[in-house]
Formats: structure tokens, sequence, C-alpha cells
């Protein structure tokens, strides 16, 4: 007679909670219907027993939908990124669960081990994360419990035994700073976001890179790190831009960025591109609109979301990749917001 423990079942999943085992199994699966109390309860017994479905889903009939998570869903990017993810899914007759790390309270946020245990549900896919940092241990979890998992520019480096897409952050950089010099430029400032974020950390290493080669003066002043926002970007042009001997460019590591240093540039009286020239990074409908329109660096943000998609369906086959880290081609935009510096 075998000494290793039973793996627990659904039926007593729902005995804990005091459910039904129907109900136990809509919670488990994420279906609608079901009151924010009773899904607490529910969650909370998954957690408690360490419950996990029985995955062999990848062997039986094919997953019909995949979650995709988000740090927040108040920028375009992560609607571009949606966009791409649900053309994909649509195309392959998957649905797709939006979800956010800031949740109202009452249910499991994502990434918790009662979250990610659904994940692990004969009907799903597996999940995509977009800009997010993981634990050790939710990427041990989601492993052990084969949950197939795609990162979409993630904040931390991962190891090959993560699979992640994202752009080439450090070229885009290389090729923004680039233009400027070519321009005239050597007094250039960085406004990017946060130094952890490695997309942002990338695109920094990039403008650093070509300043050096390109005989740009690098000053340690003119060098911000803040956030993607516009308000962020506001705050770090003020700050070059009240130097004694202010930058005659912008280097700015996102669209959203770049809008507060045109903002800025605005309040400090200044023209664009006459007084100040400024680059982003995105290429977001915002670029196109802006006043004037923004010269930045394209990224395939929704053929990011499209590739995220369709590599996390080869993974919940069991089909292996061709790179564990997919990176897209950037290119530069020019636009009206670059020219030779006065003078």
């Amino acid at each position: 007679m075998s000494d290793r423990p039973r793996r627990p079942t659904l039926e007593q999943v729902a005995a804990a909670a005091g459910v039904s085992t129907s109900t136990a199994s809509k919670v488990l699966n994420g279906r609608p219907g079901i009151s924010a109390e009773t899904r607490r309860r529910v969650e909370e017994a998954i957690d408690a027993l360490g419950y996990a479905p029985t995955t062999g889903p990848r062997a039986g009939t094919p997953p019909v939908g995949v979650a995709v998570v988000f740090r927040t869903l108040s920028d375009i990017y992560a609607m571009r990124v949606l966009e791409g993810v649900v053309a994909s899914a649509r195309e392959h007759g998957i649905e797709v669960a939006v979800d956010v790390l800031d949740v109202p309270g009452g249910s499991t946020p994502p990434l918790s081990p009662g979250w990610i245990r659904r994940q692990a549900a004969p009907d799903r896919a597996g999940v995509v994360l977009v800009t997010l940092q993981t634990t050790p241990e939710q990427q041990a979890l989601l492993r052990d419990l084969g949950v197939a998992t795609v990162h979409i520019d993630p904040v931390n480096p991962l190891d090959d035994s993560t699979v992640s897409v994202g752009s080439t952050n450090f070229s885009g950089g290389v090729q923004a700073t680039r233009h400027l010099l070519d321009l005239g430029h050597r007094r250039i400032a960085f406004a990017g976001g946060a130094e952890s974020f490695l997309p942002s950390s990338e695109r920094l290493q990039g403008y650093l890179s070509m300043m050096r080669a390109g005989g740009g003066q690098v000053d340690e002043a003119l060098v911000r790190s803040r956030a993607h926002t516009f308000a962020a970007g506001l705050e770090m042009a003020d700050h070059v831009l009240d130097q004694a001997e202010r930058p005659t460019a912008v280097f700015a590591a996102s669209d959203s960025i770049a809008l507060g240093v045109l903002a800025s540039a605005q309040r400090h009286g200044l023209r664009v591109p006459q007084d100040l020239s400024v680059v982003g990074f995105d290429d977001s409908p915002a670029a196109s609109s802006s006043a004037p329109p923004l010269t930045t660096v394209r990224q395939p943000v929704v053929e990011m979301g499209r590739v995220a998609l369709r590599t996390l369906l080869q993974l919940a086959r069991g089909e292996g990749v061709d790179s564990h880290h997919v990176q897209l081609s950037t290119t530069l935009v020019v636009r009206e917001s670059t020219a030779p510096p006065a003078g």
C-alpha cells in the first residue's frame, strides 16, 4: 500500500468551502454567475488544500481560453498589446480573459497561488504576462502546474526556463540617439522609465553606448529615470531644461514621456524643433497627432501581442519554440519634432 499522500479532490474543495462541486468547478474555470463571497471561499479552500486540477489539457480536448495579465490598462501601450493578443486569439478560436494587478476586493488577485492554480484547468491554454515582475515562487508554481506562460516586456531579466516577447530596445535607443547626433546635437538628455524596468534600462544603455561612440556629451544631470507617464516626462523635462546649460535635444524612452517633454518645452518658452528636438519611443497613435508630430522609434507592439499568443499556444500543445526570448525589430520614424540645433 502506497504511503504517498492522495491529491486533494474537487469534492474536498467544495466541502471545505461549503458549496456544491459544480459551483467549485465554475469558480475554478472562471465562469460567471458566482458571487464574490462564494468565489473567495472556494479560492481560499483551493489555497488551503493545495488543490491543482489534473492537467493533461493539452492531451485531451483543446484549450479554449487564455488569461492576459497587465500591470495597468491605463496606457496606450497596454491597449495595443491587447489588440494583438485578441486578434491572434480570434484567429485560433481562443477566448481572452483580461486581468490587472490592482483588482478590487472579493476576487483572488492575479499571480496569487489560487489564481495560478485556476489557470491549470484543462480548458486554459495558459497565461500572457505583460510588463510584470514575477517572483521565483510564482515562476515555480506556474512551471510545476504545467501552466504555459509567455512574458511580454518583462520587468526583470529571465533565464531560458521562461519565454518572452519584446522589441530590440537597445537598438531602438541607438537609433534615436544616432538620429540626434547626425543632426548635429551633442548635448542630448535622456528621460526614461524606472531603472528597474528592463526595456527602459535597455533603451538607456543604447543611448549611452551611442553617445559615447558618436561624440555626445554624457552629463549625469541630463540623464533622468522615473516612469513611462506624461507627468513623469513633464517633471524630468522641467529638471533638465532648468539646467544652466540646457540640452538641445531630449530622447524620451516612451511617447507618453515625450508628450510631457513637449509640454515642458512649451512652458519654458522653447519651440520644438527650433529650440529643442524631441524623440519618443513606441510610435503610439498620439505620436502622429501631437504638435508637432513626434519623431519616434516604432516598436511593433500589436505584433508583439500576436506573437505572444501564437507562442503560448505552441507551448500549450507541448511544441518547442525557436527562441525563448523573441525580439522584434524597431525602426525610427522621422517626423517634425527634430531638426539641427539652432546656431
